[in-house]
């Protein structure tokens, strides 16, 4: 049976919203990640068979294949091609998924996957808002979706907070995780542990978002998004610009070209939830994956799921039962960032550093995504 591996991963920081990496052209952004995975790799990179890369509001900068235009940027061989996807923020988790599924059909051997954003100069939505009033690219106008969902407000922070309501989560309860988020951040640069992933670009070497100064009562001084509502800009994930690359390989490649595997893809899935409460699909596409897999979360040793909003993650371990200590250890996207296009590969990129770290065996990673959707991807350790 074919097998999927990952041989390496890199990132760039996590630069915030106008910070030390908001004035860096989104391609050149995404070709340091590429240019570093190269480096680090050693393999010919003509050998690659596809890039396949997650980015977000693909206009202005942005624009076009981003894929091909960072390859292109990186110096890289011509002759590779490039492929750009939109799956919301999961697009780089998809990324990964192509491109094992590329391998594991046997039609690949070489993949990169990746993406980036720079949502300083393009804010998130930015699509939507060129084109449409709603910020959505038209689809609430269209009377399919009038008859279905009518013309109700579609959007992440509802989502958010219908996600509060529904499973009663307090202002308190996420302030409470998005502390705990900043606290575990701010641990993990002190002790070093994301140094082995980041390509620091620009004189930045560290991510730039965790606070070390906030407190629970910072957060509790600020005004809810809506009014009456539970959110607030604290509990919430931030605006930030990053790119990354993984390079995912078959096992012929390893022997091929002289490659040792860091992790093999377990298994991966998506799956659809709920599009007005849009941010709720991480459960039961996690339940899902446990099924298929025959896993339990006390087999997991390690889970990351991105920190959209504290309440999609504190939804998701009131139903799933996984334990809070083995969840998003180093702080998540409340703390560290959320650059939409990157952050499954960043994401993914941090959860092999902690397994080896740690020595676990399994990891799992989940995240929600805008329409209502969800990728798992359960990684092991060799």
């Amino acid at each position: 049976m074919a097998e999927a591996y990952i041989v390496d991963a890199v990132r760039t920081p996590v630069g915030k919203r106008n910070g030390g990496l908001a004035h860096v052209h989104p391609v050149d952004l995404g070709a340091h990640s590429l240019n570093a995975l190269m480096d680090r790799t050693g393999i010919d990179p003509a050998v690659v068979d596809d890039v396949v890369w997650g980015c977000l509001d693909q206009v202005g900068a942005q624009a076009g294949d981003n894929a091909r235009f960072c390859w292109l940027a990186a110096g890289l061989p011509e002759n590779v091609p490039g492929v750009t996807l939109d799956r919301q923020c999961g697009s780089s988790q998809q990324a990964v998924h192509f491109a094992a599924q590329g391998i594991l059909s046997g039609t690949q051997d070489v993949v990169v996957a990746g993406g980036v954003q720079n949502m300083s100069q393009l804010p998130i939505g930015i699509a939507g808002i060129l084109t449409h009033e709603k910020g959505w690219p038209g689809a609430g106008d269209a009377l399919g979706w009038q008859k279905r969902y009518g013309d109700q407000e579609i959007s992440q922070f509802r989502g958010a907070e219908l996600i509060a309501e529904h499973w009663d989560i307090s202002r308190e309860d996420m302030e409470r995780f998005a502390y705990q988020s900043h606290q575990r951040a701010v641990r993990a640069q002190e002790e070093g542990r994301f140094e082995n992933e980041i390509a620091p670009l620009e004189g930045v070497t560290q991510d730039e978002g965790p606070r070390p100064d906030t407190t629970l009562e910072k957060m509790a001084s600020l005004r809810t998004l809506a009014e009456g509502g539970r959110l607030t800009a604290a509990v919430s994930s931030q605006i930030s610009d990053a790119s990354a690359a993984m390079l995912v390989v078959s096992e012929k490649a390893l022997e091929q070209y002289g490659l040792t595997p860091r992790a093999r893809i377990h298994h991966l899935s998506v799956l659809g939830d709920d599009p007005i409460f849009m941010l709720s699909a991480p459960i039961p596409a996690t339940k899902r994956a446990l099924e298929k897999t025959g896993l339990t979360p006390d087999d997991i040793d390690l889970v990351e799921i991105n920190e959209a909003f504290a309440s999609v993650v504190v939804a998701w371990l009131k139903e799933t039962g996984f334990d809070p200590e083995k969840v998003n250890v180093n702080g998540g996207a409340i703390s560290l960032g959320h650059p939409i296009g990157a952050t499954g590969v960043r994401l993914m990129t941090t959860l092999l550093n902690e397994l080896e770290r740690t020595g676990g065996r399994y990891g799992l990673q989940t995240m929600c995504e805008g329409g209502g959707q969800a990728n798992v991807t359960i990684i092991e350790r060799v």
